[in-house]
């Protein structure tokens, strides 16, 4: 094998030093496999930032797993549920689950002097984890929930704050109707038109306009007030999971200690719309990673036939001297893995410097109202780069296998009487 590695250098020392044919081709070889690794990485790091992005800003409005009522009643105030649950504990112990916290909602219709905005109430409690907020916040700030008498500090997003003309400090009307407090004489329950005040404490961006467009926090003992529920009622729980990727076998493991009157359901199914469009940006990646380890392996393929038809003579020499035609056919093989290998080198070296760079500087802006984002996103999961090197690599090596029986067809006697 020594041998083998000798001649395999001798043969890329001598297209290094001026072989006009096969230098050229060799070096587009190289720059081919180099873009293709380049387009691939960018490609991976681009569309797992933009799903992890998008679902970072879903997560942070629904969590990743509801727990809800198990109702079919579609009247127009959801059935509250006691917050003070068995299996609370238990859920809080589960390895997956990173932090429970209760919330409700209610519909609104928004008020000023000139503007109406229909909007979503979810209130929240003092066990809310805020930080999805404090990192979208562009003024004001968060409020915090009062024990026993519910605060009015409302947060709203910039999208609704630009449509009624508000600002921190800002006074909003809020209409609701809801059930009224008592039944009538048939033990029927009517609705009633019923006002609250609150005063804008802070202003949140998150540019995904399905949400920022609805959804306002308030206090959940608002909630609970406007729907005449004691303050051991609530709409819900929301779970935040450790690993996105178990959100689903969590949701089957909580619906086992939630009971037959409560139901958990995933944000995957909560949002299924979002899910599914994110899901298919993997097939859009796959293809252009197939397509780019196409190109790399025809560039290396013609890269490989030109440096065995100008070395035709060494290969007749050889073959006359008794070498069979698998040793040289791993010569070739050889100089062919030493040029993927190149390719590889600086391919990697160029697209994680622009991703880097993108990272860090935002060169590349998108239009938020578009994307949901306002730069293109990178997220480099190292797992990912080298299963796209070993990849690259192995499929390269697959497809100078067939070229390189090229070398069994070359004739000693004809080509060293030739040369």
């Amino acid at each position: 094998m020594n041998v083998l590695f000798f001649i395999a250098k001798r043969v890329i020392g001598k297209r290094g030093k001026g072989s006009k044919i096969s230098r050229p081709t060799v070096n587009i070889a190289i720059a081919g496999v180099a873009i293709g690794i380049t387009v691939m990485i960018l490609t991976v790091a681009i569309v797992v930032g933009f799903q992890v992005s998008i679902r970072d800003k879903v997560e942070g409005f629904n969590a990743d797993i509801q727990i809800n009522k198990l109702d079919d009643n579609s009247s127009m105030e959801p059935a509250p549920i006691n917050r003070y649950q068995p299996f609370l504990d238990a859920l809080k112990k589960m390895p997956e689950v990173k932090h429970v916290s209760v919330y409700a909602t209610k519909n609104g219709i928004i008020k000023t002097k000139t503007e109406n905005e229909g909007v979503i109430l979810k209130g929240v409690g003092d066990d809310y984890d805020w930080s999805f907020i404090n990192r979208n916040l562009v003024n004001g700030s968060v409020f915090h929930p009062a024990d026993t008498i519910p605060g009015n500090g409302i947060i709203i997003s910039k999208t609704i704050a630009n449509e009624l003309g508000a600002d921190t400090g800002s006074k909003l009307l809020i209409f609701f109707i809801t059930r009224t407090r008592q039944a009538d004489s048939s033990g029927n329950y009517g609705y009633e038109q019923r006002v609250k005040t609150f005063h804008v404490k802070g202003i949140y961006h998150t540019g995904l306009e399905e949400f920022d467009k609805d959804v306002v926090f308030v206090d959940i003992g608002q909630i609970q007030s406007l729907n005449f529920w004691t303050s051991s009622q609530i709409g819900g729980f929301e779970v935040d999971c450790k690993d996105f990727t178990k959100v689903d076998e969590n949701e089957k493991a909580i619906n086992k200690i939630v009971g037959q009157d409560l139901e958990a359901i995933s944000i995957r199914k909560v949002n299924s719309a979002i899910f599914d469009w994110l899901d298919l940006q993997n097939t859009n990646a796959a293809i252009i990673i197939i397509l780019m380890l196409i190109v790399s392996a025809i560039a290396m393929i013609s890269a490989l036939i030109v440096l065995i038809l100008e070395n035709a003579y060494m290969i007749g020499l050889l073959k006359a001297l008794g070498m069979t035609n698998l040793d040289i056919q791993k010569i070739f093989i050889l100089d062919g893995a030493y040029l993927i290998a190149a390719g590889l080198f600086f391919g990697n070296v160029i697209g994680l410097s622009l991703c880097w760079l993108q990272s860090h500087y935002g060169l590349v802006k998108l239009s938020q109202e578009t994307y949901y984002i306002s730069q293109v996103p990178i997220y480099l999961n190292w797992g990912y780069i080298v299963l796209l090197n070993i990849g690259a690599f192995a499929v390269s090596m697959l497809m100078l296998i067939l070229p390189s029986f090229i070398t069994s067809k070359v004739k000693p006697a004809v080509t060293l009487k030739y040369e």
